[in-house]
């Protein structure tokens, strides 16, 4: 089996197991599922690797390569297809919303509705209904970062302000990373973004991990 086909086979079971229909384009049915991805759907732009379906309307395509390859540079590739729909297909959105590119063993996702669109590292594709519910908020997430309230300094020390401060604006570009000494406050700084990213940025399911309750 060829290095690309073995891609296809892993992303086939990694998106049934999100909960998709993968159909053949020779014989797909929209009606199948909530979410439908139908193999070598042909676009005015050449042939999506996946178009993907939601309530029978096209979302986002998906962009197979073999494992090894260096993803971050096979965005424009998948550009392409997102805004490669025939007039004739039903969609939500010119361009489509949603890209992936995928080794099967690691997947990288954007949202091209965002400020300023990025694919990011996942974990697993979206179920259809994660989409779905993304599809129903006016913002995306990236845009309702970029719009947090000034951060008041209240009880936070300086290093902590800093710290939020500076996260918040790398999350609202779609990258994070925070680091802060041993005794400068991690906790009370991380919960204390964690507070303002449910309030007034709408996250849902954090998860927050203190590796020292687990020395």
């Amino acid at each position: 089996m060829a290095p690309e086909e073995k891609a296809r086979e892993k992303i086939d079971q990694l998106l049934e197991e999100a909960g998709w229909a993968v159909q053949d384009y020779d014989q797909f049915s929209l009606g199948a599922s909530l979410g439908v991805a139908v193999r070598e759907f042909l676009l005015v732009s050449g042939f999506a690797d996946y178009l993907l379906f939601i309530d029978r309307e096209a979302v986002g395509a998906i962009e197979a390569k073999p494992e090894g390859t260096t993803l971050s540079g096979v965005e424009e590739q998948t550009g392409g297809y997102l805004s490669g729909l025939p007039e004739e297909i039903p969609h939500s959105h010119n361009p489509l919303p949603f890209g992936y590119e995928s080794t099967g063993a690691e997947t990288f996702f954007v949202d091209s509705r965002d400020p300023v669109p990025r694919s990011r590292r996942v974990f697993a594709f979206h179920r259809p209904e994660s989409l779905r519910d993304y599809l129903g908020q006016e913002r995306t997430l990236q845009e309702r970062l970029g719009e947090l309230p000034d951060l008041a300094t209240g009880n936070l020390r300086e290093c902590q302000f800093e710290a939020i401060a500076n996260l918040e604006r790398s999350l609202a570009e779609a990258r994070a990373l925070i680091q802060m000494a041993t005794g400068s406050g991690k906790t009370y700084a991380a919960i204390s973004f964690i507070y303002r990213l449910i309030k007034s940025a709408g996250g849902r399911g954090v998860l927050f991990l203190d590796y020292s309750l687990l020395a």
